[in-house]
């Protein structure tokens, strides 16, 4: 098994990737999209790469490294669109991914991300992110999305959530101007607040370095207690046990003609959605109790 695309199959499945197929098929298929055609959305979305490759490498780290749970999965519609909006943190933007992870493998649907145009700016992380489903967030793409029936995605912390230090942690920052609670009422879709606990202890952040982060051009340099002390191994993830709770829907169909565009009402509506995720937040750190206790369930409803 010389071949590069073999041996990284067989490395995935060592590491407890289930593939979706045999893995003749997997390589064939991965083969296939580094050499011919096939099929996006308009967006960059690539719907069969996502579920055969993408998905089954993110369930091992969710399922088994995280432990993550889910609680009120009811409250995802199974069909039609609807707007997931959720705590940021952790460094790194996983929570996004293991939210559309584990969000699929309850009810089989994908979660259409909408991401900063920073993701965007480098060819690799900007094209994976196109094809597994992730967008600019912006006004325009994230109500085509919804339109189109889509379950989108927004944390609209942005990068004050996941760059802030672990001595802030579960304390959420401003949730910019609630361009999101416009766009919702906009398209009248639910509001799905979501709330996210594990992530903060992934990479624990003791310090930044801005200087050095605007020299490089990104929002932050962090210092956590392994990076950049044990280089590329610091990037490995802490095993914090991770639980998400999907809220009761908050209708926006209710709302009068225009009141997209009432500031007072976004911001009751924004400052709503912040303050169910923040209660819900500190009831599953109570939960959860130690960030690093073993044992889980995949979700519960």
């Amino acid at each position: 098994m010389s071949d590069p695309v073999d041996r990284l199959v067989e490395l995935g499945r060592r590491a407890g990737v289930q593939w979706e197929g045999t893995i003749d098929e997997i390589t064939a298929f991965i083969r296939g999209r580094l050499t011919g055609a096939y099929v996006v959305d308009e967006f960059g979305f690539d719907p069969e790469f996502t579920t055969r490759i993408w998905l089954p490498m993110l369930r091992p780290l969710a399922r088994h490294w995280f432990r993550t749970e889910l609680r009120g999965v009811d409250n995802l519609p199974q069909d039609g669109p609807a707007l997931l909006v959720g705590n940021h943190a952790g460094t790194l933007p996983l929570d996004g991914m293991v939210v559309h992870a584990m969000v699929h493998e309850a009810i089989g649907r994908h979660v259409r991300m909408l991401g900063a145009d920073l993701i965007f700016d480098t060819a690799f992380s900007g094209d994976l992110a196109r094809r597994t489903g992730t967008t600019l967030a912006c006004q325009p793409d994230a109500t085509r999305l919804l339109e189109s029936g889509h379950l989108v995605a927004v944390f609209p912390e942005g990068f004050k959530g996941l760059g802030k230090p672990y001595s802030e942690r579960y304390k959420l920052q401003r949730f910019g101007r609630g361009g999101f609670v416009s766009t919702a009422i906009r398209t009248r879709v639910p509001i799905i607040p979501t709330s996210v606990v594990g992530s903060e202890e992934i990479y624990p952040i003791l310090g930044r370095l801005p200087g050095l982060a605007r020299a490089l051009g990104v929002p932050y340099f962090p210092i956590t207690p392994l990076f950049p002390l044990l280089g590329p191994l610091g990037l490995i993830p802490l095993p914090s046990k991770w639980m998400i709770k999907f809220g009761e829907p908050i209708p926006t169909d209710r709302h009068p003609d225009g009141a997209a565009d009432d500031p007072m009402v976004v911001f009751n509506v924004t400052d709503q959605v912040r303050e169910t995720i923040q209660h819900s937040i500190y009831a599953l750190l109570a939960e959860r109790g130690s960030a690093f206790e073993a044992g889980s369930q995949p979700w519960t409803r």
